[in-house]
């Protein structure tokens, strides 16, 4: 299988890439400098000359606050950029798996959002992701929409390590508590995404890793198993104003996943020591 993946030097960009070379697949990860998904014509181009048998589209404007004031560029990567992708992607009759986000919910009340409830996104990122979402689902006949919440990977920056990085010159954090969610490792994500992808089991889902915790929580956690002391104070989201609203309560349920067949990822503290332990092996080979 020819796989296409936009976003790859992004997190999960370079980890669907990654775990993919390993099944044996012929992966092309692009980034944005090799394409600009804003250009129709160059969509065009790309794709039709590699003719992918899937894409597999993380690639996505994702600085939530600046969002709010840089409406036009988030809308031309998120919207725009995926109806020329889309728009390519059924002419070659490819599979199309759409990354989308837990932002496409309005965070309200404290029950898992499931992939039928109605979205309602509270901020422009949201917005243009469930805009995207529209568009997959008009316009192709082979789509997977895959909503995630809190990555965190090998490549790129996350709040883990903007955390450890902290932690040398930091002995105390305010971190919010209120805001409730799945911290997801993109690389147990790749490989369900790949798993997606070989199927025909389209429709849209729910991918984080299991259990639930607030960024607080999740902040201890990190510090606990990479041995840092840090004291932290819980603070609510007021206490912490951003350009951007963010979702309250980002709980997904991920039953479609286990009603398809697919496996559900690990807990997000099993999923966390992992990636630490991937961090110090990516360390020492420096």
């Amino acid at each position: 299988m020819k796989i296409l993946v936009t976003g790859f030097t992004g997190q999960l960009g370079y980890d669907v890439v990654r775990v993919g070379k390993s099944r044996g697949y012929q992966m092309l990860g692009l980034g944005s400098r090799d394409l600009d998904i804003t250009i129709k014509s160059d969509v065009e181009r790309v794709l039709s000359n590699y003719k992918p048998d899937a894409i597999i589209h993380c690639a996505a404007y994702t600085a939530v606050d600046k969002a709010e004031e840089d409406k036009e560029a988030c809308w031309n990567v998120n919207v725009n950029g995926t109806q020329y992708l889309a728009n390519v992607a059924e002419k070659l009759s490819a599979k199309f798996l759409l990354i989308s986000t837990d932002y496409v919910f309005n965070g309200k009340g404290q029950e898992p959002f499931r992939e039928e409830d109605l979205p309602s996104p509270v901020g422009y990122y949201g917005y243009t992701k469930l805009e995207a979402e529209k568009i997959i689902q008009e316009n192709l006949s082979k789509w997977f929409i895959c909503r995630i919440s809190w990555v965190f990977g090998i490549n790129g920056n996350n709040f883990i390590k903007s955390m450890l990085k902290l932690a040398d010159n930091r002995s105390e954090l305010n971190i919010v508590d209120d805001q409730i969610g799945s911290p997801t490792y993109t690389y147990d994500l790749s490989k369900l995404i790949l798993d997606m992808i070989e199927t025909d089991k389209y429709g849209i889902y729910h991918a984080s890793n299991e259990g639930y915790c607030s960024w607080a929580d999740f902040a201890e956690e990190i510090f606990k198993l990479a041995d840092k002391k840090m004291e932290i104070k819980r603070i609510n989201s007021e206490e912490y104003p951003t350009a951007a609203v963010r979702p309250k309560n980002s709980r997904m349920s991920k039953d479609k996943l286990v009603l398809n067949g697919f496996n559900r990822l690990p807990d997000w503290k099993s999923a966390l020591n992992h990636y630490l332990e991937a961090m110090r092996k990516e360390e020492t080979k420096v």
